[in-house]
């Protein structure tokens, strides 16, 4: 058997000297294995990305709020848009005529009933269908879900001119089905809100059903079928299952539901003819139009969209704030 030796000689000596002034030899690549080298800075990379989007909010959003409050302080009416008198800076006397006027607290606090309603019936119903779906059939859900997205693509206006006709008291055949001959919708304040709270909730729904149905498809199985072996009724699943994992995406279809309900006009406008008798069915955004457009006082009509502005940035942040308080994460 042969034996391994170490080399001897001048240059074997010579190579143990430098191996020995180098010291211990490393393993490639270990200097940055143990020091990683910092990543480059983005910079500006990520805001050039976002600039186009927000010159798209800049041009959207941003310019118009801005003239709705300079309307909102200065006197404009239909002599200063025809040149017939300069504009001057009135601050906040549009405001404190606008605070004083009887009209404007019960139009608010009308305006305010109606939304919570039409939030509270379309959260409902959205639910109630979206659990419905994952209940039934394939057929039956298709059914269901573009009958719905057909209530949800159908214009506003088309389908406040339609339900005016279902309920109208001489043609409609919601009469004639109940029995109630002549009997006019419109005419009485609270059943001319129900008829158009109906019409808010049958074109908002569907957006409540489709967004809670997919995120009950996302939850996972193994959970509901726990759920109903413990002897959990279907609405105490809800409750107590499904609202808590569900809690992020009711939070957007509620914000969105009250952004949209709060700023009703078409509904209003359309099926009551501008408010109602003796305005009895106004709200804020057709008793802003009135005053604009309707007498002219473009000031006032600006003050109200800047008060609308206010209320639904405040019921927005407040309910996130509160759900923050509770410990979720948005």
């Amino acid at each position: 058997m042969s034996r391994v030796t170490a080399p001897s000689g001048p240059n074997a000596a010579e190579r143990r000297r430098v191996r020995v002034a180098r010291g211990p030899s490393r393993p490639h690549g270990g200097s940055r294995a143990s020091h990683p080298a910092p990543r480059p800075s983005a910079g500006w990379t990520p805001w050039l990305y976002l600039a186009p989007a927000l010159l798209v909010l800049g041009g959207l959003l941003v310019y118009p709020v801005y003239q709705l409050g300079l309307i909102s302080v200065l006197e404009y009416t239909q002599a200063q848009v025809s040149g017939g008198r300069p504009t001057s800076f009135r601050g906040l006397d549009n405001y404190t005529e606008l605070f004083s006027d009887d009209q404007f607290w019960q139009v608010l606090l009308a305006t305010v009933g109606f939304a919570a309603a039409c939030v509270v019936s379309t959260l409902a119903v959205g639910c109630a269908l979206a659990v419905l779906l994952t209940r039934v059939r394939a057929l039956p859900r298709l059914a269901l879900m573009l009958a719905a997205l057909g209530a949800w693509a159908t214009p506003a206006i088309t389908g406040s001119t339609v339900w005016l006709f279902l309920f109208d008291p001489d043609f409609g055949p919601v009469n004639r089905l109940l029995g109630l001959g002549d009997h006019s919708w419109t005419y009485g304040r609270y059943s001319a809100f129900l008829l158009v709270l109906l019409e808010v909730v049958w074109c908002s729904f569907p957006f409540v059903m489709v967004t809670v149905y997919a995120g009950i498809r996302a939850v996972p199985s193994e959970v509901l079928e726990a759920a109903a072996l413990d002897g959990a009724s279907h609405w105490r699943i809800w409750r107590s299952v499904l609202a808590p994992m569900l809690r992020p995406i009711l939070v957007v279809v509620t914000v969105q539901s009250v952004i949209w309900d709060f700023k009703v006009f078409t509904q209003i406008y359309v099926m009551t003819g501008g408010g109602g008798i003796a305005g009895q069915n106004l709200v804020l955004n057709v008793y802003a139009y009135q005053k604009a457009f309707a007498s002219s006082q473009y000031s006032l009509g600006s003050a109200i969209g800047v008060v609308m502005l206010l209320i639904l940035l405040a019921v927005t942040l407040g309910y996130l704030r509160l759900l923050r308080r509770q410990g979720e994460e948005l």
